[in-house]
């Protein structure tokens, strides 16, 4: 039977937590069954956190893969799928090989054991005979440097000689895939060196390791594959040196906003000036050359309104040969936090092979929808050579008192409920 070319399969894995909304009280049981009695039992289940948002991912059999990305950006949640620690939400996983992982420091260890016992008890949870770990202690035992220590309670133990002991039973249990989460970055100089070379081993021998990282570095130098994950979703896959140089103009960009951007002049009547900001990463062969919201009429809109449907026009150049653009749109509120995100990319949108040198991408809002306040509108020409970003504040006001940020379509409908005829008969009317 042939096997697999692929080590991890994901098809549209969506993660979610739900809230929970902690009461500022205690309870007791007595007083919680009272509730339950009087109806007045109040939920604490709030919604969803989604942390992954439809992933959908290869990883080939036999390579290094390095996954980047911002805090909170779904990394280590994506390795507690693939390892098992979570289910997901939705969506197929397949997973062809035994697995080994190294994620939070001395994890599964037991703290009032020795270093000799969770090494039985970590061997046997990844998979190992009792036999098999035990023909394998010694050298555990020798790789890990502990010494007399492993007949100690591993609760004595420092965060480095944790991390040197869970980092030799994951290796040495011969595993088809290593996970590792920057548990490397534990430890002095001679036990990271050690750990690098055993990887580079595993490497040799055709495993499958997965990194999460923040040392870019690591993943251009290391890694034979890259991949970028953003708010839930894959944003890049690809050669690491391609993705890192991406990441890091998209980090500068960010940050560079983040500088750039002031508060809205007000006009003699309270109004928000619109203002336009740009900033270029990189080489980028596309570059914004104007961004416009358009009303119905083809001119500059004016006085926006929540129901009011407008056009995101953007006016881009582009040098001879410039391939593989991605345009994205994002309204966010004054503070930087995203209300909608969108791009020719996620939407599948048809673009030219090759742009041509100069152009419009025009986005058509039926209805704009927000609420009145003020907002940021911010489009982003991204290639792999760079991106090409402009920011714009715009005003929208309202004569209703309605509050949040978005009006949904809606009307209102009050009616006469027909009384049944038992009801009013069984009113005492008279027969």
């Amino acid at each position: 039977m042939q096997e697999p070319l692929d080590a991890i399969v994901m098809r549209d894995v969506v993660k979610s937590f739900r809230k929970r909304t902690i009461r500022g009280e205690y309870t007791t049981f007595k007083s919680e069954l009272m509730r339950w009695f009087r109806g007045q039992r109040v939920p604490r289940e709030a919604g969803l956190i989604s942390a992954l948002r439809g992933i959908n991912l290869r990883i080939p059999r036999g390579k290094t893969v390095g996954i980047i990305g911002r805090n909170g950006s779904g990394k280590s949640t994506l390795l507690k799928l693939i390892t098992g620690i979570y289910a997901p939400s939705s969506g197929v996983m397949e997973i062809n090989g035994r697995i080994s992982a190294l994620l939070d420091l001395g994890a599964g260890f037991h703290p009032d054991f020795s270093g000799r016992e969770n090494i039985l008890i970590n061997g046997i949870i990844l998979g190992m005979s009792r036999a098999e770990v035990r023909a394998r202690m010694d050298a555990i035992i020798a790789f890990s440097e502990l010494g007399e220590f492993i007949d100690e309670p591993v609760r004595t133990y420092s965060s480095g000689m944790y991390m040197r002991l869970a980092f030799a039973v994951a290796t040495h249990v011969d595993p088809d895939i290593l996970i590792v989460d920057e548990i490397l970055a534990v430890g002095d100089e001679h036990f990271s060196k050690k750990s690098v070379a055993k990887m580079t081993e595993f490497k040799r021998q055709g495993k499958t390791i997965v990194l999460v990282t923040h040392d870019l570095s690591t993943v251009e130098r290391w890694c034979d594959l890259a991949i970028w994950i953003d708010g839930g979703y894959v944003r890049r896959v690809g050669r690491p040196s391609e993705i890192v140089t991406e990441y890091r103009q998209a980090i500068a960009l960010a940050e560079a906003q983040s500088v750039a951007f002031t508060p809205p002049a007000l006009t003699e009547g309270g109004g928000a000036l619109p203002e336009v900001h740009s900033v270029v990463g990189g080489d980028c062969p596309v570059r914004i050359a104007g961004l416009r919201l358009v009303d119905a009429s083809g001119g500059e809109a004016q006085n926006l309104s929540p129901d009011m449907g407008v056009e995101v026009c953007v006016d881009f150049s582009a040098r001879s040969g410039c391939e593989d653009v991605e345009f994205e749109v994002s309204l966010q509120s004054p503070d930087g936090r995203p209300l909608y995100e969108t791009s020719t990319r996620l939407e599948a949108v048809p673009l030219p092979r090759e742009l041509p040198p100069s152009g419009r991408m025009r986005l058509v809002l039926e209805r704009l929808g927000l609420l009145a306040g003020t907002y940021v509108l911010v489009v982003t020409a991204r290639t792999a050579g760079g991106m090409s970003t402009e920011r714009r504040t715009f005003e929208v006001s309202s004569n209703v008192a309605e509050r949040g940020v978005f009006r949904p379509a809606h009307h209102w409908v009050v009616e006469p409920v027909p009384v049944p005829v038992e009801s009013s008969l069984a009113g005492g009317g008279h027969p």
